[in-house]
């Protein structure tokens, strides 16, 4: 095990306070305080019923945005312990980097910014994620939203990307032209490792593929299948792969340690500001498991994204947003008063933007089984 990063930790010293200050508590972390504000959100309870990538009618056993949620968190964590890094912090971005997720996974995603598009406006879940935390949850009568620190709302915004200055409307508040800390920048990065292995189990337990399918197409997937057939000659098949699955995941979390490690070690950093100022993040995979990471990405996109069942699937998802988003703006106060009058003023597509996207999948469903009714009836009525 490399040494660690513990002189790159996230100094809490220098943590910039939230929006609405608060009295500290007597025993609990800045850090720890908001990794429970969003564990008893609304928002993180709604990811039970949100999809991840396969749905209800393939099987009750998959990932939903929930559980995902809860692997990354896992393997975030450990990460920043090996490296010696704020774990608290690491946590809560784990936590919350999905809130903004809308029902039915990328083809809700991408459906609602088609939808915002025709106002010049956007829909991108991370930035919702953020409207969530700052406007969206409404718990305490003092502020809005959950108030939190600036360096998880920054690590939010970043987690994923970094912008100059001016680059993205609203997130110029959050250190542009500089990177994230560490702690932040390791999401991302276990958010590929948890859900490129996740959707490799998912999928074979559907049938997708064979072992050998992914074996021949992901180098370090053979190798570790010929090691695991070696020790366990007459395992089921099943076991084979969960054996191999567990390898995989430790290897690329081993390699998101090592190659963090060695970049930051390489750019000779000191502390967090060098760690910011640097021209490129730092946290990343050596380059056998980044190879890998690749292979992996590939071989989920030809064999397993692309399957007809769930092109067919999220084809009837999108359209289905498009008719639910259209009848809400032939007449916004169709969204629920409890959900409209706490919020300040907003343009109506933000509006109903906004009310979809927090939906559940089950609730979405309800919703638009009750609009089909009422334009049945509509029609029933004008004839």
């Amino acid at each position: 095990m490399s040494p660690g990063l513990a002189h790159l930790r996230f100094p809490v010293s220098q943590a910039r306070g939230r929006r609405y200050p608060e009295a500290l508590h007597p025993y609990r972390k800045e850090f720890q305080r908001d990794r429970d504000r969003i564990v008893h959100s609304r928002a993180f309870r709604r990811l039970e019923d949100k999809t991840q990538v396969f749905t209800d009618p393939l099987s009750d056993h998959f990932r939903n945005r929930l559980t995902h949620t809860m692997e990354v968190a896992q393997i975030a964590r450990t990460a920043a312990a090996a490296l010696q890094l704020d774990e608290d912090l690491t946590e809560a971005l784990a936590l919350a980097h999905d809130l903004g997720h809308p029902p039915f996974g990328h083809a809700g995603e991408e459906e609602l910014n088609r939808q915002m598009a025709r106002w010049n406006d956007a829909f991108d879940h991370n930035l919702h994620t953020l409207r969530v935390v700052d406007l969206l949850e409404q718990r305490y009568a003092r502020f809005p939203g959950l108030n939190l620190t600036f360096e998880v709302r920054e690590g939010i915004a970043k987690h994923s990307r970094d912008f100059a200055a001016g680059e993205i409307p609203g997130l110029d508040e959050y250190l542009p032209g500089l990177r994230p800390p560490l702690e932040a920048q390791l999401i991302d990065l276990a958010d590929e490792i948890a859900y490129n292995t996740a959707d490799l189990d998912d999928a074979y337990a559907a049938g997708m593929f064979a072992l050998e399918d992914a074996a021949a197409h992901v180098p370090r997937y053979g190798e570790l299948l010929e090691s695991v057939a070696t020790q366990f000659p007459g395992a089921p098949e099943r076991i084979r792969f969960n054996e191999v699955l567990r390898l995989l995941i430790d290897w690329l979390v081993s390699g998101l340690v090592e190659g963090t490690w060695r970049a930051a070690t390489a750019a000779g950093a000191a502390d967090v500001e060098d760690v910011r100022r640097h021209p490129r993040r730092l946290a990343c995979l050596v380059p056998e498991a980044g190879a890998t990471n690749a292979a992996l990405k590939t071989f989920l996109r030809e064999r397993v994204y692309s399957h007809q069942d769930l092109a067919a699937e999220r084809k009837r998802s999108a359209r289905m947003v498009a008719e639910l988003f259209e009848w809400y703006m032939q007449d916004p106060l169709r969204v629920p008063a409890a959900f409209r009058e706490p919020l300040p003023p907003a343009p109506p597509h933000r509006l109903v933007c906004d009310y979809i996207a927090g939906m559940t999948d089950g609730f979405f469903r309800r919703t638009y089984r009750n609009m089909a009714g009422r334009r049945n009836q509509s029609a029933g009525c004008s004839l």
